[in-house]
């Protein structure tokens, strides 16, 4: 991982044109290919970021981040005025966040009933892999196919994890219109009006139901 601290300007063209005038930001250039914009104010979340995959090109103080081709292109271009600091890390092996034994529990119990999720719908792969980690289970339905993530308690940043692991899923043209669900015990207002936004399904469970321990109540809300 390389953590440069420079005064910088910052330009993005994409979906959107946005410009960060001069100022000092942390930039975090990570192995994956992300890069990351951020200040020291705003809270955790970066003022401008691009996700893997990237292509990440440096000259004259310009390192310039693209991705994509066509009408889907998209450019950071980053022009550094004065670096402050400027040093690289090696972060060793990659691993992923381990679940709690709730979290898994709740996995093994939907994979062997995925049906309570919706009519019709079955397993087809536990921890489906993508670049930035496996999605719990794959899923599909006479829709298409589902990608479900399971948390013990649901939040933003749970429902941002499941738009990375679509943003990768979606790349297989089989998998194009692969559709998402947030699965938790307990689901935050904010994290089911996150999920709503960006498309995604959220579904309530509480896993004592699902091992058959009392009648089931399966409160699901759709995209």
């Amino acid at each position: 991982m390389r953590l440069i601290v420079a005064r910088c300007e910052v330009r993005y063209q994409g979906r959107v044109s946005s410009v960060l005038p001069t100022a000092v930001r942390l930039l975090i250039l990570k192995q994956d290919g992300s890069v990351l914009v951020h200040s020291d104010a705003g809270g955790f979340k970066p003022l401008n970021w691009m996700t893997p995959r990237t292509r990440v090109t440096e000259s004259d103080g310009l390192i310039t981040v693209e991705k994509g081709t066509g009408a889907r292109a998209e450019r950071l271009e980053i022009r550094m005025e004065e670096v402050l600091s400027d040093s690289d890390h090696d972060m060793g092996e990659a691993l992923g966040l381990e679940k709690d034994g709730v979290e898994r529990d709740l996995q093994e119990a939907l994979a062997a009933a995925p049906d309570v999720l919706g009519p019709g719908m079955r397993l087809v792969r536990r921890e489906y892999p993508t670049p930035v980690g496996p999605v719990d289970l794959l899923c599909a339905d006479g829709e298409g196919y589902v990608a479900v993530e399971v948390k013990r308690v649901g939040t933003i940043l749970a429902v941002e994890q499941l738009c990375r692991y679509l943003e990768y899923i979606r790349e297989d043209p089989a998998l194009a219109s692969c559709r998402g669900t947030l699965v938790a015990e307990t689901m935050k207002v904010q994290a089911r009006t996150l999920a709503t936004s960006r498309g995604l399904a959220t579904a309530v469970v509480d896993i004592a139901e699902l091992r058959g321990m009392r009648e089931p109540e399966l409160r699901l809300f759709g995209a």
